[in-house]
């Protein structure tokens, strides 16, 4: 990989193993999903609204059952892959590249008791330690947004599916005319200069021998997620102190407001990606 690609694994590694960025996700966004909820109503808790995401896709896996054997990369806490080995009985691989939030994960394996089932490996999307065609379905909660080199999270992602395999995952994107620079400030907070839109990621898997099977467009969940933080963050801030930095709670709030903004301007675009190899 090259240096940048390097640069931008490393800088999303120490930025989630920071003791204010784990607190934050732990005790505001509910500690176990850390992406975005699919919401009925501007109330509804954060949690409940995240679980419903894990949900409606794992309902479009048909097969998803005991016999299965499913990747999640980017897995944060791991909450989808131990929501999967309740709910469905698979076993689940959650690869994440944050050794704080992986240590989270895996104390809460063993009180929910599925550390049988949900193995949490420490490492990065770039690089899948996995062989060609080892599972059966590939998970991603808004997180390969993150990468340096998305290109190369596809063709890892394609490479350990098994034929005829599936991968499902939402991103935040930038809708395929985004202007340009118009999304800069969302840019400066993820440190890096672009965002994968639909197009970028269709293309890369079709090169890669995926088939698109949907797109589930849950566009205006965006900004009324990163919104419905905002003001969580507001309500608990009280209780953070110790906890969270003051200065990282203004600058979150700062960077949540660009993703509300950037969402109700339509320059950003979210939904569920359903592929399928070959």
């Amino acid at each position: 990989m090259s240096q940048y690609q390097d640069q931008a694994i490393e800088t999303a590694r120490q930025y989630y193993n920071s003791e204010d960025a784990d607190n934050f996700y732990f005790h505001v966004w509910g500690g176990e999903d850390l992406h975005v909820g699919i919401y009925e109503d501007d109330e509804e808790s954060i949690f409940d609204a995240s679980r419903r995401t894990v949900q409606r896709m794992a309902a479009k896996l048909q097969g998803l059952g005991p016999d299965s054997y499913v990747l999640d990369v980017g897995a944060g806490y791991g909450g989808s892959a131990r929501y999967l080995a309740h709910t469905y009985g698979c076993r689940v691989v959650a690869l994440n590249l944050s050794e704080r939030e992986n240590e989270r994960g895996r104390q809460m394996n063993k009180e929910q008791g599925v550390d049988h089932l949900v193995e949490i490996v420490d490492g990065a999307f770039e690089d899948i330690p996995y062989a060609d065609g080892t599972f059966d379905f590939v998970w991603s909660q808004d997180a390969i947004l993150h990468s340096g080199d998305r290109s190369r999270v596809m063709s890892e992602i394609a490479r350990v599916l098994k034929p005829g395999g599936e991968l499902v995952f939402t991103d935040p994107m930038q809708v395929d005319n985004c202007p340009e620079g118009v999304l800069q400030p969302i840019y400066d907070r993820i440190h890096l200069a672009t965002m994968g839109s639909p197009g970028f990621y269709r293309e890369e898997l079709r090169k890669n021998g995926m088939t698109e099977l949907e797109f589930d467009d849950n566009s205006s969940q965006l900004p009324r997620h990163y919104g419905r933080v905002h003001k969580e963050l507001e309500r608990r801030e009280p209780q953070l102190d110790g906890l969270v930095s003051q200065a990282y709670i203004d600058r979150m709030k700062k960077g949540l407001q660009h993703w509300v903004e950037g969402g109700n301007s339509g320059y950003l675009t979210w939904g569920i990606f359903h592929f399928r190899k070959g």
